[in-house]
């Protein structure tokens, strides 16, 4: 849903670096996948179709928080 947001913060070799994916428009979410050695963060549409995706190595990630957005009263 529109507001949902995943932060990773990644070793960049001794400083840390944060990256934000945030779902833009009303629709789309983000989803986070795991396998073989990467973590795989994607906005995605409605249908399933990925907007656009960013991919870390695991073992270089420090933490990864998924904000959700607010419920809508």
């Amino acid at each position: 849903m529109k507001g949902d947001r995943v932060e990773i913060v990644i070793d960049a070799g001794g400083t840390p670096r944060t990256y934000e994916i945030r779902a833009t428009r009303a629709g789309r979410r983000v989803e986070v996948t795991t396998r073989r050695g990467l973590v795989e963060v994607s906005e995605v549409t409605r249908g399933g179709t990925p907007v656009r995706t960013a991919r870390f190595m695991s073992s270089r990630i420090l933490a990864l928080v998924e904000h959700p957005a607010g419920e809508v009263n």
